[in-house]
């Protein structure tokens, strides 16, 4: 794959040096014999350890964003649509990297046939594409509904149509790969094994016309998928964060008091952006800077050696590490999908009722007290079977801002049928 199992060695001038002279008949000493595994038992076991950790946690926190997305009507707004397929584009880097990319690591040469080799790099480039486009997306969600509040919303049908472009993007930018990845055999390399058997040696990389092709397609892929994502997601969320410290402190309330609860408020929100902008680009860094390091480098055999058995299979792990934590630092930290999440459960267990209340979660922006954030959460009270007290049902939305409730009167169209009303509270999220 052109981003996750590019054979380091395939972009080094001086290591198929014995393909290209390969016409003449090799004598005793050319034959390369090499260990059937990479590792040791010790050294393995710890690689499949910690591989198995991340792929787990991508699977569990992946899986369980999807559920709460698709379980939960309320929650198919436009940044859950995109977080949605955030955790889908991270559980197809979970099932289709993960695994293949453990046993690259863990035997010597390509154990699978031509086939497997171009799919499933095609599909982790994908994925992994998909991935950091998606959280392109999100950022730019979240500067339009922040920096831009009045401007038209987004509508969940070109949130769709914008996650199509972002899959036929990735197909586009990684057919390059899928065409030239092809699986080879080294004719003068063999794998032996502890019972002293010899096996032909395979490799899975791409075969470019010409070797410089393969060094501008690697700058292509870190400039696109990379460094241009991360001056995005930098430049967002700086404009962002400098949006809400400049915002002041909503009226209707003590200026004191409130002051203080939006500073705490804004300032987790900018903690938060920060992580993200920053985890990205540390759980990348390490892979692209050895791929760039193996193609423009000229590495001897030994610095090969060491990049491929112990160093990229680090590198390897942190990049998988992101789509492990995305869950956590898009779900776990974000209110409205913390909240949804566990009114997901809830109605699993209670069948759709907890005490008489039912928890909705929307982003569709309302302005109350002339103005407003984007992303809101609204309780709404259910009446009971008994039905509601006079009080409530003169009294129609309660639009809370900063402790103070403004009260309106209830219109004949928002009873339901019963004549009960439902009361929704409004708070703002400060989920951005």
């Amino acid at each position: 794959m052109a981003i996750l199992e590019r054979s380091p060695q395939a972009g080094n001038d001086s290591s198929f040096a014995s393909n290209e002279n390969s016409s003449q008949a090799p004598s005793p000493q050319n034959f390369t014999f090499s260990s059937y595994y990479q590792h040791s038992w010790p050294v393995a076991a710890m690689f499949i350890m910690a591989y198995v950790f991340i792929f787990l946690m991508c699977l569990v926190g992946n899986s369980l964003v999807c559920f709460v997305v698709v379980k939960n009507r309320e929650m198919r707004t436009v940044t859950n649509i995109f977080i949605l397929n955030l955790a889908v584009s991270d559980l197809l880097v979970g099932i289709f990297c993960m695994p293949t990319t453990l046993v690259d690591n863990l035997v010597t040469g390509w154990p699978f046939d031509n086939i497997t080799c171009k799919i499933s790099g095609l599909v982790q480039g994908m994925s992994v594409s998909a991935s950091v486009f998606t959280l392109v997306a999100i950022a730019m969600e979240r500067f339009r509904c922040i920096v831009h509040p009045f401007r038209q919303k987004l509508s969940l049908r070109k949130a769709l149509l914008t996650i199509a472009i972002i899959w036929v993007l990735a197909l586009v930018i990684m057919c390059p790969s899928a065409v030239t990845l092809t699986v080879t055999q080294e004719e003068h390399h063999f794998m032996v094994d502890a019972q002293n058997r010899s096996y032909p040696f395979f490799s899975c990389w791409e075969a470019w016309p010409e070797k410089g092709m393969r060094k501008i397609y690697t700058t292509f892929l870190f400039s696109h998928i990379y460094l241009a994502p991360l001056a995005l997601l930098s430049v967002t969320y700086a404009r962002i964060s400098f949006k809400l410290f400049q915002s002041s402190a909503p009226g209707g309330a003590p200026p004191g008091l409130e002051r203080q609860r939006a500073c705490r408020r804004k300032a987790r929100v900018v903690r938060m952006l920060i992580v993200v902008a920053l985890f990205f680009s540390l759980s990348w860094l390490p892979l692209w800077s050895l791929l760039l390091l193996t193609d423009y480098g000229r590495l001897s055999e030994q610095q090969l050696h060491l990049l491929t058995a112990y160093i990229f299979p680090f590198a390897h792990w942190l990049a998988f590490f992101n789509s492990s934590a995305n869950p956590i630092i898009y779900g776990y930290f974000n209110r409205n999908f913390r909240r949804g999440f566990q009114a997901a459960f809830r109605s699993q267990l209670c069948s759709g009722t907890w005490g008489g209340h039912r928890e909705t979660y929307t982003e569709r922006p309302r302005r109350l007290f002339g103005g407003g954030l984007c992303n809101r959460i609204f309780v709404e009270v259910q009446p009971t079977e008994s039905g509601q007290s006079g009080d409530a049902q003169r009294m129609g939305r309660f639009p809370l801002r900063n402790g103070w409730v403004a009260h309106r009167r209830l219109a004949p169209e928002d009873l339901d049928g019963g004549g009960s009303a439902r009361v929704p509270l409004r708070t703002p999220a400060w989920n951005i």
